[in-house]
């Protein structure tokens, strides 16, 4: 767990020195790196995640491997959807909204055709995994 936990925040430094130019693809996939808010400590967070392009942002899947419990990064953007990610040598400030059932309907298909592995995580779990449409701020660049 602790090799896991140095390999998750050297990845995510990486990612985030870098804007995701360096270490932001892995098997054809796109990596980048979220910063959100601890909702505990109070302090800035980041972990890498497969981001899948969708409209003027991207979406987040919190599958954490088909796990019965939410990714931690799942409630500091529940309490603080404001989030800047770095991705493709940008940062881009967006907004996270979690989509209804309907929605996930509907961009299940998108998600799963950039990780087919989602839909064996969804079967696994008993929780309905949650997404997310993360889309940039209105007048923030």
């Amino acid at each position: 767990m602790f090799l896991l936990k140095i390999l998750v925040f050297l990845h995510a430094f990486a990612l985030r020195t870098t804007r995701g130019r360096l270490l932001g693809k892995f098997r054809g996939m796109d990596f980048g790196a979220i910063e959100t808010i601890g909702t505990k400590s109070g302090k800035l967070r980041y972990i890498p995640l497969l981001l899948v392009p969708y409209e003027d942002g991207v979406i987040l899947i919190a599958s954490m491997g088909g796990s019965d419990n939410h990714p931690s990064w799942y409630w500091n953007i529940k309490a603080c959807p404001k989030i800047r990610i770095f991705w493709k040598g940008q940062t881009l400030n967006l907004i996270a909204e979690q989509v209804t059932d309907e929605k996930k309907a509907e961009l299940w298909p998108l998600i799963c055709s950039f990780y087919a592995s989602y839909d064996a995580y969804q079967k696994k779990t008993k929780r309905n995994i949650p997404v997310f449409n993360c889309q940039p701020i209105p007048g923030i660049d």
